[in-house]
């Protein structure tokens, strides 16, 4: 067994950050004045694409299962919530060390306009959520340049 130094910063620091994941959490939502606000565990990491005829959201979600992720669409507001669930530990098993987040997840994004909601899909393959938005007809065709004078 190794000697570690004590070093009382790095404790502060460790507080600090859980502290600033807390207030600077994209996650947290209000959801309503009747629900308040939803904080989250932890916060997956997405990338937000777009092509002439569609929006691309891919989002991580290592370890969560398809059957534990949600996707949904209310009032122009896309949500996608999952949960990560913690190893347990098993007798032969002590942990030293554990800086993965777990529990629940929630992502929300404000759907733009112009988005055919019917037509919205998703994929769940290897940890990674993708979604497709589709632009309408009407929005994809009304695109025009405009000359400058």
């Amino acid at each position: 067994m190794s000697l570690i130094k004590w070093d009382p910063f790095r404790e502060l620091e460790e507080v600090s950050d859980r502290l600033n994941r807390l207030f600077t959490r994209p996650g947290a939502r209000a959801e309503g004045a009747e629900k308040g606000m939803a904080v989250t565990d932890w916060t997956p990491a997405v990338d937000i694409s777009e092509t002439d005829t569609a929006y691309l959201i891919k989002a991580e979600l290592p370890e969560v299962k398809k059957e534990d992720v949600k996707v949904t669409l209310d009032r122009g507001m896309l949500t996608i919530e999952g949960e990560r669930r913690q190893e347990s530990e098993e007798k032969n098993q002590r942990f030293h060390r554990i800086e993965r987040s777990y529990g629940r997840c929630v992502r929300s994004f404000q759907v733009p306009d112009g988005v055919d909601t019917a037509r919205i899909g998703a994929r769940f393959d290897n940890g990674v959520l993708a979604i497709t938005l589709p632009k309408s007809e009407k929005t994809a065709a009304d695109v025009k340049k405009v000359e400058i004078a």
